[in-house]
């Protein structure tokens, strides 16, 4: 296939990934962004690159997160070849806290082959905990900030403060995507808006099967070492970075649009970090924030071509797991525009048929 020129429309994770898995085959990729790129769900999670937890999910989505996992290494040192950003990409663990399911996990970890080492940490917390050290992580902020570096280093177009209002069709095809009063043309069209990907969709189609999942963070400064690895337990998790910040999370809330942060959470996140690390949680949140994840059924990315309109593609859909998935959904897309056999079956992430 040659040359083509290629929108995508959503500056996250997915929509920066797939601009770069493009522009790195010799497409004329453009992105537009509604606000800055890089900057809202993407930027708000917390860099885990594992399933929380693997057992928990079906096998197709453990297959795909494994799939792409394997691509990060060689992802990351391609990115750092056109960035002086360092992602911070490193194998940290995670340590999982009781109560889990003994039997799932012990079903995981024998098809995985995963060691299971001392963890290194003393806490009394760690008692009895099931401890993953495969497990990596990404400073995320960093990551989006070399993705941007990278792009302009390929000669990607990324605007900013560019909102999609409509599509124009004509046909199986759609010929434009308008901006306040702009319009833009491409021979291809790639959703990659995350949460905000179904309400793009005004021109007569089904739309995605996308809602925005509210999740809110706070972040601490302890001292690097403090925490040597990821800690999680039951939905709540504490992530170390290289400089000794610590972030606590998350939130699942399902409200809608709405980013607002609440003493609630903020007041659930302390207790959590109290409990375990009462030293850091002692001196106070540096900051809480929230950010809106992209939810799906089943919570599987959608990533492919419309059902109709033929030059129209999403990559979009991927939950709490943007980052995680972000060099397998970007290769698999870029496959699909190509017209090249992907290495998963694209069947399993289709498109939803309209009614």
């Amino acid at each position: 296939m040659g040359a083509t020129s290629i929108i995508l429309i959503g500056g996250g994770v997915a929509g920066l990934a797939t601009a770069l898995e493009l522009a790195r085959r010799g497409h004329r990729v453009t992105v537009l962004e509604q606000g800055q790129p890089g900057q809202e769900s993407s930027w708000a999670g917390a860099g885990i690159l594992s399933l929380l937890l693997p057992w928990q999910y079906d096998p197709v989505l453990n297959h795909l997160a494994e799939h792409s996992l394997a691509l990060y290494a060689r992802w990351i040192t391609g990115i750092r070849a056109l960035s002086p950003t360092d992602p911070e990409h490193r194998r940290t663990g995670m340590l999982v806290l009781p109560p889990y399911d003994n039997a799932a996990a012990a079903a995981w970890l024998s098809t995985h082959g995963q060691p299971d080492p001392r963890p290194p940490i003393a806490d009394d917390f760690a008692h009895a905990a099931l401890w993953l050290p495969q497990v990596e992580q990404v400073r995320n902020p960093r990551l989006l900030q070399a993705l941007v570096d990278a792009l302009t280093c390929l000669g990607v177009e990324m605007h900013s403060q560019t909102r999609v209002t409509d599509f124009k069709t004509q046909g199986d095809q759609v010929t434009a995507v308008e901006t306040g009063g702009r319009m833009w043309r491409a021979d291809l069209f790639v959703v990659t808006a995350g949460a905000w990907s179904k309400p793009l969709f005004g021109f007569g189609t089904q739309g995605l099967p996308v809602r925005p999942i509210r999740g809110q963070m706070r972040l601490y400064q302890a001292y690097p070492g403090r925490l040597p690895c990821i800690v999680y337990e039951q939905g709540h998790y504490l992530v170390p970075r290289a400089d000794g910040h610590i972030l606590a999370g998350s939130t699942l809330e399902d409200v809608g649009y709405d980013k607002a942060i609440t003493a609630e959470a903020g007041a659930a996140l302390h207790a959590f970090t109290a409990r375990l690390l009462p030293d850091v949680a002692s001196r106070g949140p540096l900051r809480q924030w929230a950010g809106l994840r992209p939810g799906s059924p089943a919570n599987r990315p959608i990533v492919g071509p419309h059902p109709t309109l033929v030059n129209l593609y999403a990559n979009t859909g991927h939950f709490r797991y943007g980052i995680t998935l972000a060099p397998v959904c970007a290769e698999l897309v870029a496959d699909l525009i190509e017209g090249r056999p992907p290495k998963l079956d694209p069947a399993l992430f289709a498109w939803p048929s309209l009614l």
